[in-house]
């Protein structure tokens, strides 16, 4: 299975040094970014499994990232921060943050940290397959093939499709895609989760105007339908 990408924000080099070396270690690959400035120029050409997000950057400060990131992405997010006061971790969560882990930590701590939310969010190694008909998604590799082929989907789109092929043969509310995909504070209008279900339908469906497979529930939302 390909290594977990994590990302790791901090200005304290020998610090994000010694972490990028542990986890790299134990079968993670990890990238560094010293500012928000860099993160963002990272996250723009290369996804992450999870981002380790320090609080006090030189150009900006983590809640400020972790807002513009929930915008378009749901990767989990750990807070680590000197910042210990109860209003800061309680905005931590708030705003989308999924951990929060004071300073100074123990590496080891921070490594069953991270373990314990890659598996929570995407599930054990043996779930890192997913399919339906003669499609098959790799979650690892964030890869989709139909009948062999590779299919190149935008992150929404493989993000979306995972979560209703996670979720097959239930209708799920638009709202309820908007939060899980998108996340709960993007405020992404339903017109963009239209546009999205076309999206993927042109690419996988035989007949997009006729889905087998990515189905409307009439004034609802949508589903999978797959014969199990």
């Amino acid at each position: 299975m390909d290594k977990k990408r994590i990302l790791i924000v901090d200005d304290d080099t020998d610090l994000s040094f010694i972490i990028s070396e542990m986890l790299d270690g134990c079968g993670y690959e990890s990238v560094r970014a010293e500012s928000a400035e860099e993160a963002f120029d990272i996250l723009s050409h290369k996804s992450f499994h999870l981002i380790l997000l320090d609080i006090n950057l030189p150009d900006s400060v983590g809640f400020d990232i972790c807002r513009q990131l929930r915008e378009v992405s749901d990767v989990p997010v750990i807070f680590a921060s000197a910042r210990t006061a109860e209003d800061d971790r309680i905005t931590s969560f708030d705003i989308g943050g999924d951990d929060y882990l004071p300073k100074p930590y123990s590496m080891k701590e921070l490594l069953s940290r991270i373990n314990a939310l890659i598996r929570r969010a995407y599930g054990q190694s043996g779930d890192s397959r997913l399919s339906f008909g003669d499609i098959v998604i790799d979650t690892a590799a964030r890869t989709v093939t139909r009948r062999g082929g590779r299919i190149t989907l935008a992150q929404r789109e493989f993000d979306l499709l995972e979560y209703l092929c996670r979720n097959r043969n239930t209708a799920i509310p638009k709202d309820k895609l908007l939060s899980e995909v998108w996340g709960a504070f993007s405020g992404v209008e339903p017109s963009t989760l239209a546009v999205h279900i076309r999206w993927l339908r042109e690419k996988l469906e035989d007949d997009p105007a006729d889905p087998k497979y990515i189905k409307t529930v009439w004034r609802l939302g949508y589903m999978l339908e797959v014969d199990e």
